[in-house]
Formats: structure tokens, C-alpha cells, sequence
């Protein structure tokens, strides 16, 4: 009977492990086809192309989404960007019709030329980007611990977000710059004071699909190696 109870014991917490172990890595991009993506809120990819092995936009056709939705994974990812751009990635996207982009829902990890980016007032008066604004923050909401950690304009980032029980870290090059707990009373209260209160993005959500960001075709972006596993 001991031995018994030990062998059940076993399988159980053989189960218990094999539940919540890490599933494959799956390849997003493989730098060959478009599959598993689509314009957002339409049936197929438009205004992005593969370039030498990359994905890139031409700015015309708004963020690509992915076909699936993901509640907790880990995503890791290259970017590259030319001088005065701009993009990001986004996840828990909820793509419906009448909610119009991306980030009307969806937390980005936010990329950008950290020192050359122009950015302007309402009256047409450059201003300098906010913390908030940098190169790995969570767009608008923490900034990145680090801000050393951003490679410059012309050079190949790597990045990865981690999304585990409502905690969500990104990582710049190896070093983990922004940490924040998701739907918590700190989350809302900062998004009460935000861009971001009247919009889909306040109410917490645990699933949603991966974004890359397009601005317009004066701001490229270059992605490859993107790669997910869920948790």
C-alpha cells in the first residue's frame, strides 16, 4: 500500500509538471511566408512584405496581427529601425470591428529612435520624448529601468515580453526594463489618469492577439526571428 500511495503521489506530481511546463517555442516569422498573420480587422495581410529574410512595412495597410490569440506566453523578437522612426509591438489585442487600431485595447512594447524621433506639440514646437515614450516601455505607462539598454537607429534590438498570472516584464537586449503587474488597482489608477481610460484598453483582458505596429511609410520597421511559447 506504501508503495502504492508513493506511485500515485508520482503520477501527480509528474501531471502537475507536465501542466504547467512551458509549451514549444513556435516561430511567428520565419522569414519566408506571411502565414499566421493578417492586416488587423481584415482577411489577409496587406501593406507588409518579407525584405531579404525580415518583415516590414510599407505603411499602408495599418498593424499585422497574428491569427491566434494568447493569454500567458513568452515572445521574444529582432528589430531594426532607420533614423526618426517608429513602431512597437502589441499584445492582449482585441480585434473587433468597432474597436478601430490595435492600441485602442493593447499594451506596446514600444520601439522608436530613442535620440532622433521628432516629436511635436499641438502648436507645431519640437518636444523631446517622454520616459514613457523610450525604446522598451510600456507605451505611455512605465518607462524602461534602463535606457542604455536601446541599441541606435540602424542597428538590430532584440526584445522579448513575458506575459505569466497578470505580471508582464520586457526585456531590451538581455536586460529586463520594465516590470508591472497587469489589472491591478496601481495598473488602473494609472490608466485612469491616461490616454487610455475611455478606451477598450482600460478594462483588463486576459487574451488577445500579438501586433506589429505601422505607422505610415515614412516610418519603416524591420522584424525577423519572432518566436512564441505559451506558459
Amino acid at each position: 500500500m506504501k508503495h502504492f500511495k508513493i506511485a500515485i503521489a508520482a503520477c501527480l506530481i509528474s501531471g502537475l509538471a507536465t501542466a504547467f511546463a512551458p509549451g514549444e517555442w513556435v516561430t511567428l516569422f520565419d522569414g519566408k511566408s506571411l502565414k499566421g498573420w493578417h492586416s488587423y480587422n481584415q482577411e489577409t495581410a496587406v501593406g507588409w512584405l518579407i525584405e531579404n529574410g525580415t518583415l516590414t512595412s510599407q505603411g499602408t495597410g495599418g498593424d499585422l496581427v497574428s491569427d491566434k490569440e494568447y493569454g500567458d506566453f513568452e515572445l521574444e523578437f529582432e528589430f531594426k529601425i532607420p533614423p526618426a522612426s517608429n513602431s512597437g509591438i502589441l499584445y492582449k489585442v482585441m480585434e473587433k470591428p468597432e474597436i478601430k487600431r490595435t492600441v485602442f485595447s493593447a499594451p506596446e512594447y514600444q520601439i522608436i529612435d530613442d535620440t532622433g524621433y521628432i516629436l511635436r506639440d499641438a502648436a507645431g514646437k519640437q518636444t523631446a520624448l517622454k520616459p514613457t515614450q523610450l525604446t522598451g516601455a510600456n507605451y505611455d505607462m512605465n518607462p524602461p529601468a534602463d535606457a542604455s539598454a536601446y541599441k541606435p537607429a540602424g542597428s538590430w534590438n532584440t526584445g522579448r515580453i513575458v506575459v505569466e498570472a497578470n505580471r508582464v516584464e520586457h526585456y531590451l537586449n538581455g536586460k529586463k526594463v520594465v516590470d508591472y503587474q497587469y489589472g491591478n488597482d496601481t495598473w488602473k489608477a494609472e490608466v485612469a489618469k491616461s490616454k487610455f481610460k475611455d478606451w477598450p484598453y482600460a478594462e483588463p483582458h486576459h487574451k488577445g492577439k500579438i501586433a506589429l505596429q505601422s505607422h505610415n511609410p515614412k516610418e519603416k520597421v524591420w522584424f525577423r526571428n519572432i518566436r512564441i511559447r505559451e506558459l
